[in-house]
């Protein structure tokens, strides 16, 4: 294998005595490295559902509308930037890519600890951490569309669904790590004293009551103990492939692209929170998106070249109806991570309560179900399952699973939708919190599944050339959903009714099963069962 430094220059992962005397070894190193950075990355993105949880609980100057918006802006922001994260690779290298945009987040990680050791921190400086955090959402893409580049397709499943799924355990690894770095002073005086719980919170191992000291920062600094030595293996033990990236330039040269695309990135997602609160949601977002590829269309240099002969995927109508499967299960899967652990505090925190009179008020339940105790079920399901779906489908077909689990889906969120509703008006909420979460994990269990299964669908569909560009485009609409399902959950929670954003979902899941029998089970189907 001719290499100089970092960068391979023959790769021909199709050929199969080359896979087994030389691939196979190199794509499994870029894969273990690949793994713990993106776990990490998706931590830092979606930490927010955990942080404004405890921020509720330690009484900042917040509404509930407010901590639901930092979620949100954290979703559309790590949404945005996969956009112009899909086409990292091409341009940058591999090895280049993962290195910066892991070592990029130890910003919003710093920041975050910083921020939180004070109370009266302007809620524009959150607002800002969270639209940096987002970087970890970007990663995604990126990474996705490096790791297809080193499997052959027979392994795309596989090599997609373990670097995905494994990864997605960022999601779970957090909602268990931060509820238990808050209770004791792991950074010692140097990140600043505790505050004390205004209302009960809890750890996967317990519940912890009002008065407890607590130290919030220690959510934002925890990761930099894992990033400073996850950049470094990136730098040292990744690999550029010239076959896919012919001209990364020199380092410095790659990391000033990189740092450009998601520039172009971090500013359209600022307009779309601006455009956000003068229009709808769903004008707003479809905004910010074709501002984001309008302006990457128009990056001088040598970088516009190779974008434009990328923008050649829009023109195949399968990347639009592998968006749109991907949207159901990626998108509902990093949705109702962002959103789950609010929605449980506020819809289990409170309870219906009779007077004497026959007034109905909502009074606080003292029996409330911790959201840090339980939130980390669902994402922990649906990770761990992924790869377990990218095998089937290597087996029996991506289609064939995604109509299955798409199913399962539409009568999950129905179901999940009425038992909300019955809790948010009962008198003992609690009664129905099993149903819910037990309702939860099926939702989860069936999205990790069909992650895995249009992982195996789109390594079929698409070439080498555009499988990468590919995965990070339906990545990037698809995570959307982290900011879209915290709004619209949060919205709906708000007016009483929030059964009918479940009921929504289920309505685009029905939509998803007609799309994916027309395009590829149906008689005469375009690609049949990919």
């Amino acid at each position: 294998m001719a290499k100089t430094n970092a960068d391979i220059a023959t790769w021909d992962v199709e050929n199969e005595e080359f896979w087994e005397e030389e691939g196979r070894q190199v794509a499994s190193r870029n894969l273990w490295i690949s793994i713990p950075s993106l776990l990490i990355g998706f931590a830092v993105w979606l930490m927010w559902g955990m942080i404004t949880t405890q921020m509720k609980n330690l009484g900042f100057p917040f509404t509930v509308e407010q901590l639901f918006t930092l979620t949100a802006i954290a979703g559309l922001s790590g949404a945005t930037l996969r956009i112009p994260a899909s086409f990292m690779i091409k341009i940058a290298g591999g090895r280049n890519t993962v290195f910066l945009t892991t070592a990029l987040l130890m910003i919003p990680a710093l920041g975050t600890g910083i921020a939180l050791m004070n109370p009266d921190t302007p809620f524009i400086v959150f607002q800002a951490l969270a639209l940096l955090s987002g970087i970890g959402g970007g990663n995604f893409a990126c990474s996705m569309s490096n790791i297809s580049s080193f499997f052959p397709k027979s392994k795309q499943g596989y090599g997609l669904g373990m670097n995905a799924g494994l990864g997605n355990f960022g999601v779970t690894t957090m909602q268990i790590l931060i509820p238990l770095v808050m209770t004791v002073g792991v950074f010692g005086a140097v990140a600043g004293g505790p505050m004390e719980l205004q209302s009960p919170s809890g750890t996967l191992i317990g519940r912890i009551e009002a008065g407890t000291e607590t130290w919030i920062q220690n959510a934002g600094f925890i990761w930099l103990i894992f990033l400073i030595p996850l950049a470094l293996a990136g730098w040292f033990g990744m690999n550029n492939l010239r076959t896919i990236t012919p001209s990364p330039g020199k380092p410095a040269s790659a990391f000033g692209k990189i740092l450009g695309l998601y520039g172009v990135g971090l500013g359209t997602s600022l307009v779309g929170v601006y455009a956000l609160g003068i229009l709808n949601m769903w004008v707003a977002l479809p905004l910010t998106i074709i501002l984001t590829l309008v302006l990457l269309r128009l990056i001088p240099g040598d970088i516009k070249p190779n974008i434009q002969k990328q923008f050649a995927i829009f023109s195949n109508k399968h990347t639009w109806s592998m968006t749109v499967l991907y949207i159901l299960t990626f998108g509902s899967f990093i949705g109702f991570s962002a959103a789950l652990p609010l929605s449980i505090s506020v819809i289990f925190g409170n309870m219906m309560e009779v007077a004497a009179d026959g007034t109905v008020t909502r009074v606080t339940n003292p029996d409330a179900p911790s959201a840090l105790t339980w939130a980390w079920m669902g994402p922990f399901v649906g990770a761990l399952i992924r790869p377990v779906g990218g095998w089937i489908s290597d087996k029996m077909g991506g289609s064939i699973v995604t109509q299955v689990i798409s199913a399962v889906m539409v009568v999950a969120s129905v179901a999940t939708g009425y038992v909300m509703m019955l809790a948010y008006n009962s008198t003992d909420p609690n009664a129905y919190f099993p149903v819910f979460l037990t309702l939860f994990i099926v939702l989860f269990a069936a999205s990790g599944i069909g992650n895995g299964s249009t992982f195996r669908s789109i390594g079929v569909i698409f070439d080498q050339q555009q499988k990468g560009p590919v995965l990070g485009w339906t990545s990037a609409v698809a995570a959307y959903g982290a900011f879209i399902a915290p709004r619209v959950m949060g919205q709906e929670i708000q007016a009483g009714t929030p059964e009918l954003a479940m009921y929504g979902f289920a309505v685009f899941y029905a939509v998803c099963l007609l799309v994916n029998w027309w395009f590829y089970l149906r008689k005469g189907a375009y690609i049949k069962n990919p």
